[in-house]
């Protein structure tokens, strides 16, 4: 079993497990966290157990090439939320992440830290080329997140993105290994 682990100054991303079913399922079930996320809320905890199996199944793989990490809290060892780095073909050396932060722990700089070190283990560790992301056009908070990270905005997807309140366009961002970046310490 692959035992990846990142580090940061205040939390630890770590695999997802089958014990953390109930709080990717409150994560999941937060009105505020599936405004502009395409997944929706799950019906049951079933549901979220069936969303979430196979992430567990890719984690446990020789080789992974989709991670889905839980963040978690160094000092208290609390769930915090999700993130993904999902490894496109081996030949582009590229990756795309996402992730879902618990409403809790919103505008306190959690996601752009775990951003940060998603960075650096995909570019230090798995030798990428290339990591993007995408968010809707009105996610000012995911927006702050990528570019506070380092990434940089390199387009604009037209109505793209299932949401709640309707199609809605996507703001396409990515980081070069060879850009400059801020590493975490």
């Amino acid at each position: 079993m692959n035992e990846t682990e990142i580090r940061t100054e205040r939390i630890r991303l770590r695999l997802i497990d089958i014990s953390d079913l109930d709080s990717i399922h409150k994560l999941h079930s937060l009105p505020e966290t599936d405004t502009y996320n395409a997944l929706g809320i799950p019906n049951s905890i079933e549901e979220t157990k069936a969303i979430i199996e196979p992430w567990i199944k890719e984690n446990r793989s020789e080789e992974i090439k989709n991670y889905t990490f839980a963040i978690d809290n160094k000092l208290n060892g609390k769930f915090m939320g999700l993130f993904g780095l999902k490894i496109g073909h081996q030949k582009y050396k590229r990756a795309e992440v996402w992730y879902k932060i618990h409403s809790d722990y919103w505008k306190k700089g959690y996601a752009t830290e775990a951003l940060k070190a998603i960075i650096d283990f995909g570019f230090d560790v798995l030798k990428l080329h290339r990591i993007e992301a995408g968010c809707a056009v009105e996610n000012i908070g995911s927006i702050k997140v990528l570019e506070k990270s380092g990434m940089l905005r390199e387009g604009r997807l037209r109505q793209i993105l299932p949401l709640k309140s309707g199609w809605s366009d996507n703001f396409q961002y990515s980081i070069l290994e060879t850009d400059e970046r801020n590493k975490l310490k």
